[in-house]
């Protein structure tokens, strides 16, 4: 057979949201999921805290600790995106020598970095797991916002102010983006 080379050149992206906890990351990752899915185009979503409790159980929040679960959860979206699925990955991610690692673990031609920005008093108000209340009272120790920082990316292939759309808004938003980097979605 013959086959056109490009037919085996089919790589999927990889949109990785971070941002601090509550900020919406997870939701709207999995809204953009379904965006796409009624597109036809399959998505995969990795959120980072259920990875925390499978493949990354047993890593804690210290430097090292959090470069592996980054290291890990960037090695899975590379084997996604190289078998042409995109992957919505949520994880806060809170520094940007972590998001740069996942980048080039990823490669840069298909990682976009999507900053879900919503202050820490709009998180704290959405905390559902009352991680902030634990942490705030020293239950739960380098808690990213309240014991441990979360450097905000400077230059984000797409910033989304999740404290100022919808989920419906913010999720026209991303597809009204992703559209634009000639990606198979119709707005």
């Amino acid at each position: 057979m013959n086959y056109d080379k490009s037919y085996f050149e089919v790589r999927g992206k990889a949109l990785w949201f971070t941002g601090l906890s509550g900020a919406g990351k997870t939701t709207l990752a999995r809204s953009f999921q379904h965006r796409l899915r009624q597109e036809g185009v399959f998505c995969v979503v990795l959120d980072g805290d259920e990875l925390r409790q499978g493949i990354n159980a047993g890593l804690g929040f210290t430097m090292q600790d959090r470069s592996e679960n980054i290291r890990r959860i960037a090695e899975i979206t590379r084997l996604f995106i190289d078998n042409g699925i995109t992957c919505a990955v949520s994880t806060i991610s809170p520094y940007p020598e972590l998001r740069e690692n996942a980048r080039n673990i990823i490669g840069k031609e298909s990682f976009a970095e999507i900053f879900v920005n919503a202050p820490l008093s709009v998180c704290e108000e959405r905390d559902v797991k009352g991680l902030y209340k634990k942490a705030r009272q020293n239950e739960i120790s380098g808690f990213t916002g309240i014991q441990d920082k979360y450097v905000a990316p400077i230059n984000p292939d797409l910033e989304i102010r999740t404290d100022l759309l919808s989920i419906d808004e913010a999720t026209h938003r991303l597809a009204a983006w992703f559209e634009q980097q000639s990606c198979r979605i119709s707005s």
